[in-house]
């Protein structure tokens, strides 16, 4: 009798033992919350970025308290200048905004990297068609203790590549100073040449008004006065195309800002002579700073950190298991344990492509040394070329044609009128102005270069904010925003035990 009811005992139970694993497994697993995108609100933001300036202003402290450069206040209202610029792009430059979020995913692994694997349960079950034959079951629980170590070096690994992220960052920024300073030189060069030109083209009017005088008093030939004439209309069509180049200059430049293409705000221009960075030996800061070769140095990190991991993984990691069942109506103690056996496999494949991959990344940080060396050389050799152009148009050439149309002039105020010298003047002397702007902006670009190249004067952190509209989905990327590496962190948390 008794043996006959120990099979509907085990039936009933096991419905609810089933529901109490189910339980448990819903309990450790998150929930999915929609979020939708909604471009409208963000456009809103974009073109409002400049109306609240104390997100900013916050932004400026804390980035003077890390060091960095910044101008001793921000205050757009006068007028944005090149130092205000370069804190607003860090600010909320669209690709530094994607390399935070992009640290923020490695950020993520590094912080779930190294848990150990979630134990299993397993249930086995055999109903006898005998009549009057026992249900027989059994119920395990098996966990994996990594003895190897293996879990240790994932977390290494993670933070490696967390860290490589955060160079990647360091780089960016500097990158995008650079590029704020070159391409606010091309904007003021090129609002400077349409300045010029607005001159010419008064200047040519005029010229324009006296050929009508004399071609009528019969002084001048109709040849000559067609000639005259074209060079007026040839000077509108050069006013219409430096209109559209200082315009693609002031939107590149707002967008390396962050800010819309219309947007309402007066730029300060600034073309002055830049001098480059003053090192001893170049190649030697070349190694020790540039921000790219810091990021090829992290890159071959986590190689090594890699291979560490795939040599690692050869070695087991035991499962040992634990268990209730029930055969011929007997209850019984369940225990197992399970090791590989490193023997036929032994991560060979794995291992053999990490350290393919490390030769990789070696020889990347060789190569990016080698072409940023060529790029330091050039780079010197323009800002020379430029420099000793720009010192001659300005000490030579630029006076003696700006004397030249002063005597001109006064010929012209004595009666003695000579249209196609007065023309001639004009035109070499913007042609001279405009060759000397591009002089100017060929050796700020080089001397920016040259800055860019040789890196910070000091080991600099990225960022430590994200754009105020962005802070409601910050959980994840607000420890890259601190600056800390993985390593700094560690060193930290020391200092405070």
């Amino acid at each position: 009798m008794n043996h006959l009811k120990r099979p509907r005992q085990t039936r009933v139970m096991l419905p609810g033992l089933c529901s109490a694993v189910a339980l448990l497994t819903l309990f450790g697993c998150q929930s999915y919350e929609r979020v939708p995108l909604d471009l409208a609100d963000h456009r809103e933001a974009f073109d409002t970025r400049l109306d609240a300036t104390e997100p900013i202003s916050r932004f400026v402290d804390r980035l003077a308290g890390q060091g960095h450069a910044v101008p001793d206040r921000f205050d757009p209202s006068d007028g944005l200048s090149v130092a205000e610029g370069e804190v607003l792009a860090l600010f909320y430059n669209a690709d530094l905004r994607i390399a935070r979020f992009d640290a923020g995913v490695a950020l993520a692994t590094f912080e779930t990297a190294g848990l150990w694997e979630d134990p299993q349960f397993g249930f086995d079950g055999a109903e006898i068609l005998s009549p009057g034959g026992p249900f027989e079951y059994g119920l395990t629980l098996s966990l994996t203790i990594p003895v190897s170590g293996r879990l240790g070096v994932e977390k290494d690994r993670a933070g490696a590549a967390y860290e490589a992220e955060l160079r990647r960052i360091v780089d960016a920024e500097w990158s995008t100073r650079a590029a704020v300073q070159a391409a606010w030189a091309s904007w003021s060069t090129a609002s400077e040449r349409l300045r010029l030109l607005s001159e010419v083209i008064k200047q040519v009017e005029r010229v324009a008004e006296i050929t009508d005088r004399l071609e009528s008093a019969g002084e001048l030939t109709r040849v000559e006065a067609r000639l005259l004439r074209a060079e007026l209309v040839q000077t509108r069509a050069d006013v219409a195309q430096a209109t559209l180049e200082e315009a693609r200059a002031r939107i590149t430049l707002l967008g390396l800002l962050g800010l819309a293409p219309e947007a309402a705000v007066e730029l300060v221009p600034s073309i002055q002579p830049v001098l480059p960075t003053d090192v001893g030996n170049t190649i030697d800061r070349l190694i020790e700073a540039n921000t790219l070769l810091a990021v090829r140095r992290a890159e071959y990190q986590v190689a090594e950190e890699s291979l560490r991991l795939e040599v690692r993984k050869q070695y087991p990691d035991i499962t040992i298991g634990s268990g209730f069942g029930s055969e011929d109506s007997d209850d019984r103690l369940l225990l197992g344990v399970s090791i590989p056996i490193p023997v036929l496999n032994a991560n060979r494949a794995g291992i053999a492509e990490a350290r393919a991959r490390r030769q990789v990344a070696r020889v990347a940080a060789e190569t990016t040394f080698e072409k940023l060396s060529r790029e330091l050389a050039l780079s010197r050799a323009a800002y020379e070329a430029a420099r000793m152009q720009r010192e001659a148009f300005e000490r030579e050439l630029v006076p003696m044609l700006d004397e030249q149309s002063t005597e001109v002039e006064q010929l012209i105020d004595l009666g003695e009128v000579n249209t196609l010298l007065l023309l001639e003047t004009i035109t070499r002397r913007f042609d001279a102005k405009s060759r000397l702007l591009d002089l100017r902006l060929a050796e700020i670009a080089a001397a920016v270069e040259i800055a860019r190249l040789l890196g910070p004067d000091q080991t600099e952190a990225p960022a430590p904010v994200q754009p105020s509209n962005d802070e409601e989905n910050q959980h994840t990327t607000n420890a890259s925003a601190t600056g800390k590496t993985p390593a700094a962190e560690s060193m930290t948390n020391e200092e405070s035990k």
